[in-house]
């Protein structure tokens, strides 16, 4: 009874680590997120976005709630994990996005558009490029609003990625973020493709972030951080390099000394043998 107890008692304790606390970030380690900056939105913040929004910069940029970015892309691509890769459609007319849609379609097989949305191709039945589709997703209801309106037509659900400036009108599910970065949308591809290969039992092997992004991603250093950095490294570089003159310094001054030292040894050794000289003379 015990025994059962105990075993209770670290089940329960062991499922209470697992699981993210409120100030945890679910699909990938909160670094992710701030190297990719998908937490930086635009100068323009609409009503439906303002919510979202935690403060904003100097320089006048909104911050999105790094916690919310998460959350609403790990509900968005719950959403997504219901539809098979040949009943949904992926939409991305942003070149930012183009190289992560592109590997999310190679790796899963779900229909994609970039550059051009084909007019017409989920509305006009006539059209020899015309598809069914049961679900699509944009990755801007602004520049992806023609494969919006068509969805919003023929009734199908819409899931979308809205930066702040971005109205969230006829979207059904809602993800956040920073939608015009490369690197940004580089992680939201990746981290979809990582879940939805698993939910769908998809054996390739998924390429890495930066494969994803399409070049190195570093974790900036804070700029109060980096100024108090650089400013130890030169008053260290100053006090070094004081500490060498001094040396060098009183180096030479060894030097001087025993140079006089000598000329005076060398005069003393010759008025000696003067000395001697006189004397054999006499």
């Amino acid at each position: 009874m015990v025994t059962e107890e105990k075993t209770e008692k670290k089940v329960k304790t062991t499922t209470e680590v697992a699981k993210p606390t409120e100030d945890q970030t679910i699909l990938s380690p909160l670094e992710d997120y701030i190297k990719t900056a998908s937490y930086l939105g635009t100068k323009v913040i609409t009503p439906s976005m303002r919510k979202y929004v935690y403060r904003r910069r100097l320089d006048g940029l909104a911050i999105l709630n790094t916690l919310l970015v998460d959350k609403k892309l790990a509900e968005g691509i719950d959403f997504i994990k219901q539809f098979k890769p040949d009943e949904w459609t992926l939409v991305c007319k942003r070149e930012a996005g183009w190289r992560g849609a592109k590997m999310f379609s190679e790796l899963t097989g779900v229909r994609t558009y970039t550059k051009k949305y084909p007019a017409g191709v989920l509305t006009n039945t006539q059209l020899d490029n015309f598809i069914e589709t049961k679900m699509i997703m944009i990755c801007d209801p602004w520049l992806d609003k023609n494969a919006l309106v068509d969805s919003v037509k023929i009734k199908i659900p819409v899931a979308g990625l809205c930066d702040t400036n971005n109205h969230t009108a006829d979207i059904d599910v809602l993800m956040i973020g920073n939608n015009k970065s490369n690197k940004s949308l580089g992680l939201f591809f990746w981290l979809m493709a990582r879940e939805y290969m698993k939910a769908h039992g998809i054996d390739k092997n998924l390429p890495s972030l930066e494969e994803f992004v399409g070049e190195e991603l570093v974790l900036e250093e804070p700029k109060k951080k980096r100024l108090a950095r650089e400013r130890r490294e030169k008053d260290l570089k100053s006090g070094e390099e004081a500490i060498e003159e001094k040396m060098k310094a009183l180096a030479e001054k060894a030097d001087e000394e025993a140079k006089a030292g000598m000329s005076a040894e060398e005069d003393a050794t010759k008025n000696v043998q003067s000395g001697e000289a006189v004397s054999e003379g006499v």
